[in-house]
């Protein structure tokens, strides 16, 4: 399956842009995702640890299935005063 996974505040300027392509295997884990989007934006593996990852506008865990159609986002913490 091809998704577009959404990228927010430090991944979009890390990666260079607001979304990124990835192609996955039908009953893949989020973490499969993660290392899907660390192959095609390198530049994003040494922030895997900290994002949090909403699939249909939820947030998951790394083991979750990623549903086909999904809507994904990568959402890193965010500090502000």
């Amino acid at each position: 399956m091809k998704l577009t996974v959404r990228l927010f505040a430090a991944a979009r300027e890390r990666a260079g842009a607001g979304s990124v392509d990835v192609e996955l295997a039908d009953g893949s884990t989020v973490d499969a995702l993660l290392k899907a989007v660390c192959v095609v934006k390198p530049a994003l593996a040494s922030l895997t640890s900290q994002l949090r990852v909403a699939v249909n506008q939820e947030f998951v865990s790394a083991s979750d299935v990623v549903p086909s159609g999904a809507e994904v986002a990568l959402i890193p913490p965010v500090a502000g005063g």
